[in-house]
């Protein structure tokens, strides 16, 4: 395969696995300076930013793994 595909993966990955903890450490971030955590249960952003997060975590897996069977 082309090197320009391996370099597409990489860069996949890395963004992917930057976003995913972007959406999982804002949204936590922003209920315990806002209170929500302890004042109540999260509001439904919070459980969207998590799953967002888990999710981009898990595609930056998948896409790792895509890059290396390329070699």
């Amino acid at each position: 395969m082309p090197p320009i595909f391996k370099a597409l993966a990489t860069i996949t990955a890395w963004v992917l696995f930057i976003s995913g903890w972007i959406f999982i450490v804002w949204p936590l971030l922003m209920n315990i300076v806002t209170g929500n955590l302890v004042a109540g249960p999260p509001t439904w952003t919070f459980y969207a930013g998590m799953g967002i997060g888990v999710v981009s975590l898990i595609l930056a897996v998948c896409a790792m793994r895509l890059r290396q069977k390329m070699e």
